[in-house]
């Protein structure tokens, strides 16, 4: 994708991390059902929501689309206080929808709770509090296979072999490693569910730049084992150059829709949301 060094060729090249027929055996009998998808429907879409949290809280999001295709990562930027992390999390089952739906691969799981959808193959990292400090690296992991009856410890290698520090650190308590380091095994752990999308929240928050740029290069790794990013961002400029699809939120409704490449180079967006 021209000559920017992180969009080249995300591709679905690898699908050993990922699990095509999704995770785990949790009992999600809650009302869902398998639909069939018009040809072309996104792998993960979160259709025309409306809503906030609590039964009575006031609306966040306004009529709101969010989707992402398999293989891609779709980012989710906009100024403070837009919906970004709202949109997200409304795709994982942690608000209440008021109007839409939530559509995985051709199912509608709107009305499942979070932890079904991770049995459906959902995995989510919070932007804090998404590791367990005081167990080591490779106890974090293991907790992370909670929903797995098979032998994981194939999973637990590539995640090693993706992120090598942490094989060098997997006796170490997971609270002594730096900020970067504790993303790799948030992201790592929410991996070892062999999930189909994964859902990241302002991953690079806190970070220096140096380490902001591999965790990018994760990122686009993991996108290359097939498995479908969803993620907000605050570092706008850095995750519209990686990102396949892109939405700009505005007051939790959908601003600007597009490309990464298409919308770091609109005008609006560049003089709205990335300094010009």
């Amino acid at each position: 994708m021209g000559d920017n060094p992180y969009q080249d060729d995300h591709g679905n090249k690898d699908l050993s991390l990922g699990n095509p027929k999704g995770a785990g055996t949790l009992d999600t009998t809650a009302k869902s059902g398998k639909t069939h998808p018009a040809p072309g429907e996104p792998f993960l879409i979160g259709s025309h929501m409306t809503g906030g949290y609590g039964k009575s809280g006031p609306d966040i999001l306004h009529d709101c689309t969010i989707a992402v295709e398999k293989g891609e990562i779709a980012v989710i930027v906009g100024p403070n206080g837009a919906g970004k992390s709202t949109a997200m999390k409304a795709t994982f089952g942690m608000l209440n929808l008021r109007e839409g739906h939530v559509i995985l691969d051709g199912e509608d799981i709107t009305k499942l709770t979070p932890q079904a959808r991770v049995g459906k193959g959902m995995g989510f990292v919070p932007q804090t509090s998404n590791i367990f400090t005081s167990m080591s690296v490779e106890e974090n992991l293991e907790m992370g296979a909670f929903i797995r009856t098979d032998d994981f410890r194939s999973t637990m290698e590539q995640v090693y072999e993706l992120f090598p520090i942490l094989r060098e650190k997997r006796h170490q308590a997971a609270g002594e490693l730096s900020g970067g380091q504790r993303q790799q095994v948030a992201v790592g752990r929410a991996l070892m569910t062999q999930p189909k999308v994964l859902l990241l929240d302002e991953p690079t928050a806190g970070v220096s730049p140096i380490v902001m740029d591999e965790l990018f290069d994760r990122i686009i790794e993991v996108a290359r084992t097939g498995i479908s990013i969803l993620m907000v961002e605050q570092n706008a400029k850095q995750a519209l150059e990686i990102a396949d699809k892109a939405y700009v939120l505005v007051q939790g409704r959908n601003g600007h829709t597009g490309t990464g490449k298409q919308l770091l180079a609109d005008p609006e967006v560049r003089a709205s949301f990335l300094g010009g």
